[in-house]
């Protein structure tokens, strides 16, 4: 057995993803794949870094002939956990088929929520401002309505992508390692998608930061016109831009995700899986306060700015996360 091999097999019997191993020896990941996969060879100093890791002689490693080594068959000291469940090649094309599904729906889940209060704000100011012949409590009814059925089919868009997506949940749970072929596959698909991923991340952030301007434009106008319609129309316009660039977001990072969940990469490595053990309670939080300031408000078009506040926040949370969990 060489040394690549040695590396991959130590590295899995202790739970350790590339990111993980690289982490230990204070190297990249890239250094790691590429001593994996035999395009490169540590030196002296990660040899006996390895080997004290691996808690492996050094000859161990270095000789081709020595197969066996008298390292213990339980996790050193990873904090994660033993259970390691393989992934099928049928496995794997089945799971990126229902995170193709699960993109779609939670991503128009999502922009329905965004959009849900867009009636509701219409109807209610234009028919204040005298535009439409309906009284203004009628007209915030009818917009009242028309965003619980939207909010309730997101609900029900989000219960049903959680409910399939029941059979696939230990990857997110446990430890995986994936037969022949599969990572191989999986890669293939990502870097096919790679350049779509960037397009919609981007246009999807521009659109959120543009989504404003229509807002102050149309303020502008408003303000000059002394007219209380093109304000209304303004926040509108804001919440419908600002719909489509988090679908486009959302989208793509959950496609993104399905990839790097079987790869065991960027937010789903094993360390990485530990520490978002709390993720849905933190956005279940954020979706509650990004409500309950919205109806009490009804200033919506201020409280979307909670999102992207909590995006930001959401990157600390991880962080200080990760590090609990190295700690341990």
């Amino acid at each position: 057995m060489i040394l690549a091999d040695k590396i991959i097999e130590n590295r899995k019997k202790n739970g350790w993803s590339q990111e993980e191993l690289a982490d230990r020896l204070g190297v990249s990941r890239q250094s790691v794949s590429k001593w994996e996969s035999a395009q490169a060879v540590p030196d002296m100093k990660k040899i006996l870094q390895l080997a004290e890791v691996f808690q492996v002689s050094t000859d161990y490693l270095l000789r081709d002939d020595i197969e066996t080594m008298t390292a213990p068959e339980t996790p050193v000291d990873s904090g994660l956990e033993e259970t390691v469940r393989t992934v099928s090649m049928g496995e794997a094309n089945a799971f990126l088929q229902h995170n193709e599904y699960a993109a779609t729906t939670i991503s128009t889940g999502v922009m329905l929520c965004i959009l849900s209060p867009v009636l509701m704000i219409l109807f209610g100011g234009l028919a204040d401002a005298g535009v439409i012949p309906v009284r203004p409590e009628f007209a915030g009814i009818c917009g009242l309505v028309i965003l619980l059925l939207m909010v309730t089919a997101a609900v029900a868009m989000f219960l049903s992508t959680s409910m399939r997506g029941k059979p696939y949940g230990y990857l997110e749970t446990l430890n995986i390692d994936t037969e022949y072929g599969v990572s191989g596959m999986v890669k293939e698909r990502r870097s096919a998608y790679a350049d779509r991923h960037s397009r919609l991340l981007i246009l999807g952030i521009m659109l959120c930061i543009v989504s404003a301007i229509p807002l102050l434009v149309l303020q502008i106008l408003g303000n000059a016109t002394r007219s209380n319609v093109y304000p209304i129309v303004g926040v509108t316009v804001l919440l419908v831009i600002c719909a489509i660039g988090v679908k486009m977001i959302v989208l793509t990072s959950i496609r993104q995700g399905g990839f790097n969940k079987l790869l065991e990469e960027d937010d789903y490595t094993r360390l990485n899986k530990r520490a978002g053990k709390f993720d849905g309670i933190y956005w279940a939080v954020v979706l509650a306060i990004y409500l309950g300031w919205s109806f009490l408000t009804f200033r919506w078009e201020f409280t979307w700015i909670v999102w992207p506040i909590a995006g930001v926040l959401y990157m600390a949370y991880r962080e200080i996360a990760k590090a609990i969990v190295r700690s341990r």
